[in-house]
Protein backbone atom coordinates (compact mmCIF):
# COMPACT_ATOMS: atom_id res chain seq x y z
CA UNK A 1 0.00 0.00 0.00
CA UNK A 2 3.25 2.09 0.87
CA UNK A 3 3.86 2.05 -2.91
CA UNK A 4 0.48 3.10 -4.59
CA UNK A 5 0.85 6.16 -2.38
CA UNK A 6 4.20 6.88 -4.11
CA UNK A 7 2.92 6.37 -7.63
CA UNK A 8 -0.28 8.17 -6.94
CA UNK A 9 -0.11 11.35 -4.97
CA UNK A 10 -3.46 12.71 -3.10
CA UNK A 11 -4.43 15.97 -3.38
CA UNK A 12 -2.55 17.61 -0.74
CA UNK A 13 0.32 16.75 -1.98
CA UNK A 14 -0.63 17.83 -5.63
CA UNK A 15 -1.58 20.94 -4.20
CA UNK A 16 1.41 21.67 -2.12
CA UNK A 17 3.78 20.73 -5.34
CA UNK A 18 2.00 23.28 -7.84
CA UNK A 19 2.13 25.86 -5.04
CA UNK A 20 5.61 25.46 -4.69
CA UNK A 21 6.53 25.35 -8.10
CA UNK A 22 4.15 28.32 -8.79
CA UNK A 23 6.23 29.82 -6.66
CA UNK A 24 9.60 28.92 -7.86
CA UNK A 25 8.67 30.19 -11.43
CA UNK A 26 7.12 33.49 -10.17
CA UNK A 27 10.71 34.07 -8.41
CA UNK A 28 12.79 32.64 -11.57
CA UNK A 29 10.56 35.21 -13.77
CA UNK A 30 11.17 38.21 -11.56
CA UNK A 31 14.87 37.27 -11.14
CA UNK A 32 14.76 37.60 -15.00
CA UNK A 33 12.75 40.83 -15.21
CA UNK A 34 15.03 42.29 -12.73
CA UNK A 35 18.18 41.38 -14.41
CA UNK A 36 16.79 43.40 -17.76
CA UNK A 37 16.21 46.19 -15.92
CA UNK A 38 19.48 46.43 -14.18
CA UNK A 39 20.79 45.90 -17.57
CA UNK A 40 18.60 48.04 -19.02
CA UNK A 41 16.98 45.70 -21.55
CA UNK A 42 14.19 46.51 -23.75
CA UNK A 43 10.74 45.63 -22.19
CA UNK A 44 9.95 43.50 -24.81
CA UNK A 45 13.73 41.63 -25.43
CA UNK A 46 13.11 40.77 -21.81
CA UNK A 47 9.25 39.25 -22.52
CA UNK A 48 11.02 37.13 -25.51
CA UNK A 49 13.64 36.00 -22.91
CA UNK A 50 11.24 35.16 -20.49
CA UNK A 51 8.95 33.39 -23.24
CA UNK A 52 11.94 31.21 -24.78
CA UNK A 53 13.41 30.28 -21.15
CA UNK A 54 13.66 26.55 -21.18
CA UNK A 55 12.97 26.40 -17.31
CA UNK A 56 10.13 28.20 -17.29
CA UNK A 57 8.58 26.42 -20.62
CA UNK A 58 9.73 23.50 -18.43
CA UNK A 59 7.76 24.24 -15.28
CA UNK A 60 4.90 25.91 -16.76
CA UNK A 61 4.40 22.13 -18.63
CA UNK A 62 4.86 20.40 -15.21
CA UNK A 63 2.02 22.42 -13.34
CA UNK A 64 0.00 21.91 -16.67
CA UNK A 65 -0.03 17.82 -16.16
CA UNK A 66 -0.24 18.17 -12.34
CA UNK A 67 -3.27 20.75 -12.55
CA UNK A 68 -4.45 17.98 -14.78
CA UNK A 69 -4.17 15.17 -12.32
CA UNK A 70 -5.53 17.42 -9.39
CA UNK A 71 -9.12 17.60 -11.63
Amino acid sequence: MAESSAVDPNVSELEETIQELSAYRDRLRNDVLTLGQKLRLPKAKVEASIADHPELQRIEEILIQLQGQLA
